[in-house]
């Protein structure tokens, strides 16, 4: 895959996760159970299916050259169930009454999805690699 669309992916995520910490109940939820679809498509089906990788496809990409480099899409994959993750504790906080929780899970996903969009530094993908290496070194 284009090592591009997930930095642009990660800056719309980012701009999502910040509107959904300043917006109110219950608009904030709703906002979101829309992020956490689609980091669930991404991880169940695959990145290239989020509305985000088709904006980078059909509006970004042709804008730019080819890249110089292909990135293998399972990190990418794997850091969309880690952001859905993230999305589905704060819901979870936000709904219960645990609005510190909320807003803890939702920063924290935002921190990362700044730190990928600014500097192309996956937390997701990184602990991919970990865990792979893990397994295999336990195999």
């Amino acid at each position: 895959m284009d090592p591009r669309g997930p930095r642009v992916a990660a800056a719309l995520t980012a701009a999502v996760l910040a509107v959904a910490l300043v917006v109110p109940a219950p608009g904030r939820e709703i906002v979101l159970a829309l992020q956490g679809i689609v980091f669930a498509l991404g991880a169940l089906v695959g990145v290239g299916a989020t509305p985000y990788a088709l904006f980078f496809a059909r509006v970004v990409r042709p804008r730019l050259a080819a890249p110089t480099e292909w990135e293998d899409a399972r990190p990418p994959q794997f850091a969309q169930l880690v952001g859905l993750i993230f999305v589905a504790i704060a819901l979870a906080g936000f709904l219960t009454g645990l609005t510190v929780l909320g807003f803890v899970a939702t920063a924290a996903a935002l921190v990362a999805a700044l730190l990928n969009a600014a500097t192309g530094l996956c937390l997701g993908c990184e602990l991919y690699l970990i865990t792979r290496r893990l397994a295999t070194s336990l195999a």
